[in-house]
């Protein structure tokens, strides 16, 4: 499966063009039939992939193991503090040492910096499966389950981000505005993305003709939204500000009512784990609307597409 996007890295969406973008999701759509099908082919076979994480995840490693493992390669979980990067190794000894073991490397690392800096001195591919402050892989899986309910055609789709400028939530807006689509982003101002990063969207937005909004009106963010997205209201290290965040997001909390100001045909996702009763009702997670299962699943079969591009 040899590809133009062999021996790329796999930092952050915005070094993507849409069309190399739409090759990862074509990508996912052929080997997830395959599988349907039960069909492996060793796309990948006797590569190896190093997994890297400085926390622990369910989703992601299951996701990138076995999806390595469905091409025919194999992977090292490497789990927090089980290595030296950036503690009693640099990380350029760290990057050199793993690309003479590994053909790629998949980092869940809390310093995008870092992971930059990682990625600069590796001879092999790296992945970023998440960082402080984006998380691309999730943003393909979030747009590869709207292809599955929408078709591939998703330019002017509304997308709807309710909640705190999460990870997810920075790269699902990268990845719309890369692909023509219209993302609102729906919380108090405070909790409003910044700067920094709106100026890549609206950029984008000028080529694909994608709308990058953020509004503190709920009756505003539903309007004709076809996909309404959340994600927990608090994490590692945000601890001392539990309360003050329930407060803050109680309004955005997304319940049936909310769902029924949307388009018809709304769907709903988020990247798991959930809150269950915080950020969302249970009503909203096992109701007809939700596709968060498929998203979980997309998890693999893009991850599996993007390692096979990459990795050829």
């Amino acid at each position: 499966m040899k590809s133009s996007l062999t021996g790329r890295h796999f930092l952050q969406l915005d070094d993507f063009t849409r069309e190399e973008i739409m090759m990862m999701l074509e990508t996912t759509r052929e080997l997830k039939l395959e599988v349907k099908r039960g069909q492996y082919s060793p796309y990948l076979a006797n590569k190896s992939l190093g997994m890297i994480f400085d926390q622990g995840s369910t989703r992601t490693r299951i996701s990138f193991e076995l999806g390595m493992q469905q091409l025919g390669g194999f992977s090292l979980y490497l789990k927090p503090g089980e290595i030296h990067l950036g503690v009693k190794e640099s990380i350029y000894d760290t990057a050199k040492v793993l690309s003479r073991y590994h053909d790629a490397i998949m980092i869940r690392w809390n310093n995008f910096v870092e992971l930059q800096e990682f990625a600069k001195h590796a001879d092999v591919p790296v992945v970023n499966a998440m960082t402080d402050v984006n998380h691309p892989c999730q943003a393909l899986a979030d747009i590869y389950t709207m292809i599955e309910q929408f078709g591939t055609n998703l330019k002017g789709m509304n997308v709807t981000f309710f909640g705190d400028r999460t990870q997810p939530a920075h790269s699902l807006a990268m990845i719309c505005s890369k692909l023509g689509m219209n993302y609102t982003h729906c919380a108090p101002e405070k909790y409003q993305i910044l700067p920094e990063w709106t100026d890549l969207y609206e950029a984008n937005n000028k080529v694909s003709g994608g709308v990058f909004n953020q509004t503190a009106d709920i009756d505003i963010a539903t309007k004709n939204a076809h996909c309404i997205y959340t994600d927990v209201w608090y994490w590692i290290g945000q601890e001392g500000e539990v309360d003050e965040r329930k407060e803050a997001f109680a309004p955005y909390q997304v319940t049936m009512d909310i769902i029924k100001k949307c388009d018809k045909n709304v769907i709903f996702e988020h990247c798991l784990p959930a809150g269950r009763g915080v950020e969302v009702t249970d009503e909203v997670m096992d109701s007809s609307h939700s596709v968060i299962f498929d998203e979980a699943e997309n998890r693999m079969h893009t991850e599996k597409a993007l390692l096979a591009l990459i990795m050829s």
